[in-house]
């Protein structure tokens, strides 16, 4: 099932969510099989005052992110993820990230993707692969 929707409609869904709002997100890609997304840097990711650079954990949080939205396509909507993998290649110092989902395997039941951190040069940061649940539990609750 194909959804049409544009980066817009997809970065007004994201940002719904208040911590999504706190990351800084914006959309600013998207096509069938994959999202790009930009995240405002915040002097809160820090590690800790003396070692700049971002949290590992925003990191994943990000790879997470990109991976699941490049469904949306496909699913209509952000879904639950089974698994993530995440390797870090380099620290990601003070500053935006550009983050790139793409789909792997988009299944009925369990779909893969994946996704890459850059910093503004281009850098590679980090990169991660997950596994969603794309089945008919994962649609929108009623109510």
């Amino acid at each position: 099932m194909s959804h049409d929707l544009t980066a817009e409609d997809v970065d007004a869904m994201i940002t719904k969510g208040p911590f999504h709002q706190w990351l800084g997100l914006k959309v600013t890609a998207l096509t069938d099989d994959g999202i790009e997304i930009r995240a405002t840097w915040r002097e809160e990711w820090k590690v800790h005052p003396e070692r700049p650079y971002t949290h590992g954990g925003i990191l994943a949080t990000l790879l997470d992110l990109a991976a699941d939205w490049a469904l949306v396509k496909r699913t209509g909507r952000g879904v639950p993820t089974i698994d993530l993998r995440v390797d870090y290649h380099a620290a990601a110092m003070p500053g935006d990230l550009v983050v790139r989902g793409r789909i792997v395997k988009a299944g009925s039941q369990f779909s893969t993707a994946e996704a890459q951190i850059f910093d503004l040069e281009g850098k590679l940061l980090a990169s991660g692969r997950a596994t969603y649940f794309t089945g008919a539990v994962a649609a929108k609750p009623k109510g």
